[in-house]
């Protein structure tokens, strides 16, 4: 999307590194990505593939880590090259938690997008904070935000909770959250009460998910309301029929607010940096369930909305300008410096390697011995057989993380 956003009319390659973060199909699908070509692939062979294809722009759309990663790695592979491709990435959503972690691991590309003026003061703030260049950070907007303005009331009238992976962390905050999204279904039997979720047991984003609200529902007594229902699919076809969006923090806030719907930002389990509803503070938008459940409406500060980059001046493709002529002045200059990344083997001798590590790479962007020599496609029954492992592999990781690691810490709680 972002790729499209700073130039329509492109060839699109999709790289799909290879890790738990890896979307699935039915993921990309949900989503409507679309490239001309995708495939999954390992770090080291990305940057193999990229050394030896010339592309114009090259988009890391990647948790941290992946981006640092990708960042030196990119940079050992085209030392002393005469031309190379413009990189380009991003800090996308809401902006609450590792602020100064997430932003330093994407030091290093061309252009850093930020989703709105506040992100955009706040990521130049953290890069001259330790004397790093933010010339490279450029304003523009969420790459996903659109669909139709919010006109007025459906039948039957939608209420949507957004739930997130991650937002609450515990079982009793998740399931209560869940029972108070029942409980208003049950007070309004003539309201339909959406519980949008993000991915299917077992599924990942970039947040691990230890307590799917699909279990909790399961268990929920007496059992979901005829007018109470899971929900999953791309979030723009759910806000076309969406009357009121409530979430804790997530950045479908973000998106119903750029079309007007009216939109809460609970306040039930406290204003909390933990949960990431401190970043709507101002906004107009923080309620209860009770209030909610007692009709209430909240109204969004024009100024904050300005400010985060939805609904401003009315114009969401303008937004991208800034972004598109950055990316064509890179594109047609004589020639683009080296990649410097804020991190290296001196300034963070203890932390960098680490990263670097996990994706194949040493502390120089090299790659490491034995990853190197490992080819980058099998074909015939070894082919099959590595990705039945593979599943298998991902299949215990899940497992450990949703049923073994909850049940060690309530352990440790004993």
């Amino acid at each position: 999307m972002t790729a499209y956003r700073i130039q329509p009319d492109i060839r699109l390659d999709g790289y799909l590194l290879r890790g738990r973060a890896t979307p699935t199909v039915r993921q990309l699908d949900e989503v409507g990505a679309r490239a001309d070509s995708l495939r999954e692939i390992r770090g080291i062979d990305f940057v193999r593939s990229v050394d030896r294809t010339r592309y114009d722009v090259i988009v890391l759309a990647c948790v941290g880590g992946a981006v640092q990663a990708m960042l030196h790695g990119l940079a050992h592979a085209w030392r002393g090259a005469a031309a190379r491709p413009v990189v380009v990435t991003g800090y996308v959503g809401v902006v609450y938690e590792k602020l100064a972690d997430g932003l330093l691991l994407r030091h290093g590309a061309d252009v850093v997008l930020a989703n709105s003026r506040h992100d955009a003061d706040r990521f130049r703030e953290v890069y001259r904070g330790v004397s790093a260049d933010d010339g490279s950070v450029v304003e523009c907007a969420l790459p996903f935000l659109g669909g139709a303005p919010y006109t007025g009331t459906h039948t039957p009238y939608t209420v949507v909770f957004a739930a997130q992976p991650s937002v609450p962390e515990s079982r009793a905050d998740r399931t209560y959250l869940l029972r108070r999204a029942v409980e208003h279904a049950r007070r309004h039997p003539d309201r339909e009460v959406l519980i949008k979720l993000r991915s299917k047991p077992g599924e990942h984003t970039t947040h691990i998910e230890e307590l799917p609200y699909q279990k909790l529902a399961a268990k929920a007594p007496g059992g979901l309301p005829a007018n109470c229902r899971l929900v999953y699919g791309n979030m723009g076809e759910v806000l076309d029929r969406t009357d009121l969006m409530v979430t804790v923090s997530s950045t479908a806030a973000l998106e119903s607010l750029h079309r007007g719907i009216p939109t809460a930002v609970l306040t039930d389990l406290g204003i909390r940096e933990v949960l990431g509803n401190h970043h709507f503070l101002g906004s107009g938008c923080l309620a209860s369930w009770d209030e909610l459940d007692a009709g209430h409406r909240p109204e969004p500060d024009a100024d904050w909305l300005a400010r985060q980059g939805v609904a401003a001046d009315g114009d969401y493709e303008r937004a991208f300008d800034a972004a598109r002529d950055r990316v064509t002045a890179l594109r047609t200059a004589d020639r683009l410096p080296p990649i410097t990344p804020y991190y290296t083997p001196r300034t963070a001798p203890g932390y960098l390697p680490g990263i670097l590590a996990r994706h194949g790479l040493d502390p120089h962007g090299e790659p490491l011995a034995g990853h190197a020599e490992a080819p980058e496609e099998t074909g015939g029954l070894r082919r099959v057989a590595r990705e039945t492992v593979r599943e298998a592999a991902r299949g215990a990781y899940r497992h450990g993380v949703q049923r073994v690691a909850p049940a060690i810490r309530r352990w440790g709680q004993l």
